[in-house]
């Protein structure tokens, strides 16, 4: 809005010359996504207290979470909101790209939202079941990917990493691949959101690796020199992924152990989607595995899980996700939480040397 609006009296009134650089706006889109969630977080926090929506606590989970009952729960309404008013304050809103990242945000923070108030308050255990929700994330998700295959000049070629020139089109079955890396990804995150400020860190370390993908992939200089994919007005998206991250860092602040807000569904669901339209419009999509390794590790511990019992009818893990394991273990959770936001903090800097490793 503030490109649109004051850019062009730029030769009027020179100071808003700042506003052409994309450096500047993502700078102050973090600024702003933060003051937003951190100033209505306390708000928020008490308004959803007052209603009842708070976290219960499964039985069947590990007995220290008992203390975490009562906690305000869809949090998420909170980075939703900031990432949407800040991108549409500091983004080029002529831009495809960004109106995609912003329904794909509100999309999946709706549906989010939706299962945290049925298992609110009153409404406890009649959240929504697996297949009416899965469904919903597929329809959202073919929505994106539909819109993505008719952009013009929008290239349905995957990029492989580490290779230079193996770069396969996959055609029309480029709607389902990405169908499958927005919904993986969304329920990858939330299947690590568990303990106090997990499933954030590693969410603010891959915005960061993404924001610095969508800058480089959007800047034909930059994309020519390391070989890597051009695509044209991908770079917009670093205002957009500056948002998440604002907003998540504030939210942190409130979501640090002990907790004083769970982000819920309406948090998890549109940030792990959101990372994976972002990977999908730079044309990285594959190495979302690789900046998300933390997210994967958690999504297949619980595949492992069930696949284990299902054949042999044992457990591999005490409890899936992980972290629940390593809980029953005896660790501490801080140490749980802050061991694998290391380990977050080490795949995105591995992901980020294969841009030049081709």
């Amino acid at each position: 809005m503030f490109y649109l609006f004051l850019y062009p009296w730029a030769d009027e009134v020179p100071l808003f010359n700042v506003f052409r650089y994309l450096s500047f706006r993502t700078i102050y889109a973090v600024v702003t996504a933060f003051v937003i969630a951190f100033a209505f977080a306390p708000i928020l926090t008490r308004r959803l207290q007052r209603l009842g929506f708070t976290e219960s606590i499964r039985d069947d989970g590990p007995e220290r979470h008992i203390v975490k009952s009562g906690t305000p729960t869809m949090g998420g309404i909170l980075i939703v909101g900031a990432v949407v008013c800040s991108t549409l304050l500091w983004a080029d809103l002529r831009n495809p790209y960004i109106w995609l990242a912003l329904f794909t945000m509100i999309g999946f923070g709706a549906l989010g939202i939706l299962d945290d108030y049925r298992k609110g308050g009153q409404r406890a255990n009649h959240e929504l079941t697996i297949m009416p929700k899965l469904m919903i994330q597929l329809l959202l998700a073919s929505v994106i990917g539909i819109a993505l295959y008719f952009l013009p000049a929008y290239s349905t070629s995957l990029n492989v990493p580490f290779f230079k020139t193996f770069s396969p089109d996959l055609g029309w079955f480029y709607i389902p691949f990405a169908i499958l890396v927005i919904v993986g990804a969304s329920n990858a995150v939330n299947l690590t959101d568990g303990l106090d400020g997990l499933a954030i860190g590693p969410v603010m370390v891959a915005t960061v690796a993404y924001t610095i993908v969508v800058y480089v992939s959007g800047h034909v200089g930059f994309a020519e020199y390391l070989l890597i994919p051009y695509v044209e007005g991908s770079g917009e998206l670093a205002v957009f992924t500056g948002a998440m991250f604002g907003a998540s860092l504030a939210f942190l602040w409130f979501n640090t152990y002990p907790a004083s807000i769970f982000m819920g569904d309406a948090g998890s669901l549109p940030l792990g989607s959101a990372l994976g339209l972002v990977a999908i419009v730079s044309k990285h999509e594959l190495l979302l595995m690789l900046v998300g390794g933390v997210f994967v590790i958690e999504a297949v511990s619980v595949i492992f899980q069930v696949a284990s019992y299902k054949a042999r009818g044992k457990r591999m893990f005490l409890m899936a996700p992980l972290h629940h394991h390593f809980e029953l273990k005896g660790w501490e959770e801080p140490k749980i939480v802050i061991r694998l936001w290391i380990i977050a903090i080490f795949f995105a800097l591995l992901s980020l040397s294969t841009l030049k490793l081709r």
